[in-house]
């Protein structure tokens, strides 16, 4: 039997406000331990979708060398660095002025290997789910692993 989106997706989206300002992105991503959350609007519709990446791209050049070192850090869950930090705290940006507009999504019937292929043609970790016009999961390359091993133990 071939799994769909719906059968890994997870379903319980943590998303923010186009007016979610980046500390209240960040602290939600360091909160979830994920990397990047949908941008919904008041009826429920996908804007787009905002990840530590577009955090990150405001930085000016000092900062830019230290970009990866950061990325690397947030990738591992560890700490955070002081800099970063104080950066985020005063930052008054909104999900709205960072997000990506131009998001891949893919319907709830989505089979695995779609999704696998989705996410390795466009170079991205995690894809929405959607039912319509609204988001009713995201699968992530975790999400698409952890079915392989759990059809490998069938």
């Amino acid at each position: 039997m071939t799994q769909s989106a719906a059968d890994i997706m997870t379903r319980n989206v943590i998303s923010v406000a186009p007016t979610a300002q980046v500390p209240e992105i960040a602290a939600l991503l360091a909160k979830h331990s994920i990397s990047a959350v949908p941008v919904i609007d008041a009826q429920g519709h996908l804007l787009g979708i905002i990840s530590e990446g577009d955090l990150m791209k405001p930085f000016g050049t000092e900062i830019q060398a230290k970009r990866a070192w950061w990325l690397e850090l947030l990738a591992e869950g560890e700490t955070l660095a002081p800099e970063f930090l104080k950066y985020v705290a005063q930052d008054s940006r909104r999900a709205s002025d960072l997000m990506c507009r131009d998001v891949v999504t893919v319907p709830i019937t989505a089979s695995v290997p779609e999704l696998a292929d989705l996410l390795i043609k466009h170079n991205i970790k995690r894809v929405p789910v959607m039912d319509g016009l609204k988001i009713v999961g995201v699968v992530s390359r975790a999400d698409i692993v952890r079915s392989l091993a759990d059809a490998r133990a069938m």
